[in-house]
């Protein structure tokens, strides 16, 4: 049964968790900005316009990916929402940042239980480009 109580102790965590979610996603967001205005985001999405093409998306969402793959799921949510991108396109990055994300500290975790970091990142980013590649060829 939902008591006042229980109100409250979801709203206090509600708040809470938009406070550190918040922690990383509005600086992000602004870095992404600044790299659009200062026009560093156009050069980078040159640099990464071919590789990204193969999956239907553009250069700059490869500041995306790389965010999400590194740092984490919310930076790269931090990232996309700077960038203008279709339905497809976002559900694209959604698949491949879903299948490898935090690579850095779960990489950490994955060699404690005596699995090869390396491999283990290699297999998730090799299948996470696959299957943005297959989302994209099936309904791009």
């Amino acid at each position: 049964m939902v008591t006042l109580d229980t109100f409250k102790r979801g709203f206090k965590n509600g708040i809470n968790t938009l406070i550190e979610l918040s922690k990383i996603l509005v600086p992000v967001y602004i870095a992404v900005e600044i790299l659009s205005v200062s026009g560093l985001l156009n050069i980078l999405a040159e640099i990464f316009k071919p590789v990204m093409s193969i999956m239907g998306l553009p250069g700059e969402a490869s500041l995306v990916i790389m965010l999400g793959y590194f740092l984490g799921t919310y930076a790269g949510l931090g990232a996309l929402a700077a960038i203008e991108l279709n339905t497809v396109q976002i559900t694209t990055i959604a698949i491949m940042l879903s299948l490898s994300h935090s690579l850095i500290s779960e990489s950490a975790i994955v060699k404690k239980l005596g699995v090869s970091a390396a491999a283990s990142v290699a297999v998730r980013v090799f299948f996470s480009i696959l299957m943005g590649f297959l989302y994209y060829r099936i309904f791009g």
